[in-house]
């Protein structure tokens, strides 16, 4: 069964920059489950079927001009339906001051009631966009969450691999940190997973033998990013002499997180093998096969044969982690 997530209506107020108009109660007590907003065309008229008292209902130039083109009656008889099903609030945009007959409605079924200057589709896109980050699916997995030339590389292994001593090089080599130890991951869209660190240990990597460091502290604000989109994972294990690593880079191996695939690539890890230095190739390497380019493929066309992109294979992976 799926975990519901909430945000709190003063988060969004707070992020939104909106006004509260009316306010039942403590909006940190009120929560929102939704992360689609409910813009009343047919539910105005009566069509209440498919309507989702779960959603944020936004009201904009639109539906508050038909509103005030009908009489006080029948302004009560368009409204009063939707607002008895209680919403989770009532956002009015372009700074439309709330008739008495709206005011009237929120207050009698005790509806939260906004207000923005910012337009309706600038506010509905801002709303959603915020909503589908605080209310996505999410786990939260052992590794380590770095930056490096734009790529968002997930770090995974088992513990005492390197992961963290490797992000200490990669940071001092002028990519940055968003995780270490603990990597809390989000779907944020059907093609998009975004990784960040728990608030509570944000910044801080763990080195053996050193102990807790603060990165930021360290290495200064430029060291660090709060949250990144998650490209690649990298599979860091101790070298083993009896596995036949991959050596050409033809095919293409995932792992699913969350239902999403992400490629993954597996670097041994023994002594003196330069771990920063391979994972930043092998970011670039990415960015080049997502723009279409393959240098295996190219190498082995050169040598004459004969490769199409139906020949590179696909091959979903099973991690530990």
């Amino acid at each position: 069964m799926n975990k519901e997530y909430s945000v709190s209506l003063k988060r969004i107020i707070d992020e939104m920059g909106l006004k509260e108009f009316y306010m039942p109660s403590d909006p940190e007590n009120l929560f929102v489950y939704s992360n689609s907003i409910d813009r009343p065309g047919l539910q105005l008229v009566g069509h209440l079927e498919h309507f989702d008292e779960t959603q944020i209902v936004v009201l904009g130039m639109t539906e508050y001009t038909f509103l005030r083109s009908l009489s006080v009656e029948d302004r009560i008889k368009h409204i009063e339906p939707i607002l008895s099903r209680r919403p989770p609030a009532v956002i009015i945009a372009r700074d439309i001051t709330p008739d008495q007959v709206l005011i009237d409605c929120v207050t009698k079924y005790e509806v939260p009631l906004l207000t923005t200057a910012d337009d309706t589709s600038a506010l509905t896109a801002a709303l959603v966009s915020f909503l589908n980050v605080e209310l996505a699916p999410r786990i939260t997995r052992h590794g380590v969450l770095v930056e490096v030339y734009g790529e968002g590389c997930l770090l995974i292994g088992n513990s005492g691999v390197g992961k963290s001593e490797t992000a200490i090089e990669l940071i001092k080599r002028g990519h940055r940190l968003i995780a270490d130890d603990a990597v809390e991951i989000k779907r944020v869209s059907k093609k998009s997973l975004v990784g960040s660190s728990p608030e509570n240990i944000r910044h801080f990597i763990e080195l053996r033998g050193i102990g807790i460091i603060n990165a930021r502290r360290i290495f200064g604000m430029g060291s660090v990013k709060v949250s990144e989109k998650i490209d690649m994972v990298i599979n860091m294990e101790l070298w083993d002499s009896t596995k036949v690593y991959d050596r050409m880079g033809m095919d293409n191996e995932y792992m699913e997180i969350l239902g999403i695939e992400v490629p993954v690539v597996t670097i041994p890890v023994k002594p003196g093998r330069n771990l920063a230095v391979i994972i930043e190739v092998a970011a670039m390497n990415q960015r080049q096969k997502k723009m279409g380019y393959n240098g295996a493929q190219e190498l082995l066309q050169n040598l004459g044969m004969d490769i199409s992109p139906d020949d590179i294979g696909k091959k979903k992976i099973e991690t530990n982690w």
